[in-house]
């Protein structure tokens, strides 16, 4: 009985009194995460120094936006976005194989965790047995089985400690599960971590096709003269601020008639969304917007195929519904609402509202255009999209702040 007391109290005492045998992978193991770390620190240095390239753009972007505007200067800009985007994909692939890395080091650790804890299980199992051995005898069988007071006395306290090293190698069983569920709870977060990563990179790698789009476009419309570049701008500048005029205009007298007609009694409450996707490809004053050099981004660009139907964010009245017949002009449709609030949809390849009717939440006024070259498009277009403004007493605000 000594013997057998003795060989589970070596098992256990292996086990809890040295936390290296009870928590150490094996070698192989071991070896696998040393060099998966390696391959992670390989990974976070590229991505220190993609960062850093990253910076540079940015530095030079700002800087070329200082400068006086010409055509090589744009196309300068142009080039820095392009290969920013690049790079920015370049960085997000380099995060994704570090996520990668990560979920695969903690694989290896889960799977040494539940070998421990099954090595644990199998040393409780043997202890229980051994007590429900001893059970099965009294203090008086013991004693009268034992040829002197001191060897009943020892296994006593073999029989002690027994139950001592259970007791600690119960607390062991439930410090690794609750290590194991903590090593689980991180893979599942960096996968999270990793399909964020992939969604972003399609966005990125949209990005960079708008941007290689928008240098293309512009070589196209200027043929790489300087001066088709002046001209190109002036025109542009000339008719983006009458179309603000001519906006301000429109919105001052459809609220000024229906103002004397009690018809701005619609509440607007929260805007919806115009469009079934929620896709961003250029933000409100967006710094990475190609042009911004040349005039702020007002709202902000919603990604959508070639005629996908456009909705009214809330309820209001048409004061202008700009139909174009070429590429080179910008059709819109603007909507006032109340609490001194209008709405803007610009690039429609088609246009189905005129000016003064009331249209409902979520009614079809048009279908989105954008495509460079297409009717409605309007000038420096970079691919398909709905253009989306929303003004407080006539000035853009950023939308993101008024939709559901």
């Amino acid at each position: 009985m000594k013997k057998i007391i003795a060989i589970f109290l070596i098992i256990t005492g292996l086990a809890i009194t040295n936390p290296i045998f009870a928590f150490a992978q094996t070698t192989g193991s071991a070896t696998e995460i040393n060099q998966l770390n390696k391959q992670i620190a390989e990974k976070k240095d590229a991505i220190k120094q993609l960062e850093e390239t990253i910076a540079k753009y940015n530095t030079n972007i700002a800087q070329k936006q200082t400068e006086g505007i010409s055509l090589k200067n744009q196309l300068s800009i142009l080039d820095n976005h392009i290969a920013k985007a690049e790079t920015d994909i370049e960085l997000t692939q380099e995060k994704i194989k570090q996520a990668q890395l990560e979920i695969e080091a903690l694989q290896i650790t889960i799977a040494g965790k539940e070998a421990v804890m099954e090595k644990q299980k199998q040393i409780i199992t043997k202890i229980i047995q051994s007590i429900n051995a001893d059970k099965r005898k009294n203090y008086l069988e013991v004693l009268l089985t034992n040829n002197n007071f001191a060897q009943f006395y020892d296994q006593l306290q073999y029989t002690t400690n027994v139950y001592s090293n259970l007791g600690r190698s119960i607390k062991v069983l439930r410090l690794v599960k609750e290590d194991l569920q903590a090593k689980q709870k991180q893979v599942e977060s960096r996968k999270k971590i990793y399909e964020i990563l992939k969604s972003e990179l399609e966005g990125k790698q949209e990005k960079l096709e708008d941007q290689s789009k928008a240098k293309e476009n512009l070589l196209v419309q200027t043929k790489s003269s300087e001066l088709r570049f002046k001209t190109l701008l002036a025109s542009l500048n000339q008719q983006y601020q009458a179309q603000i005029n001519e906006q301000r205009a429109y919105e001052e007298q459809v609220r000024k008639k229906l103002a004397q007609q009690n018809k701005l009694d619609v509440s607007v409450g929260e805007f919806s969304w115009p469009l079934p996707n929620r896709t961003i490809t250029a933000s409100f004053h967006d710094p990475d917007y190609p042009f911004r050099n040349v005039f702020e981004h007002s709202g902000i660009d919603i990604r959508a195929s070639q005629g996908t139907p456009v909705r009214a964010a809330a309820a209001g009245y048409v004061a202008r519904a700009k139909i174009c017949g070429t590429a080179s002009c910008y059709a819109y449709v603007l909507i006032v609402h109340t609490g001194n609030l209008s709405t803007l949809y610009g690039h429609l390849s088609k246009v189905d509202v005129q000016g003064d009717q009331f249209v409902n939440k979520g009614e079809v006024i048009g279908y989105s255009g954008g495509k460079p070259g297409t009717v409605g498009a309007g000038p420096f277009v970079t691919g398909p999209h709905l253009h989306f403004e929303v003004r407080l007493n006539g000035i853009p605000v950023d939308p993101i702040g008024y939709l559901e």
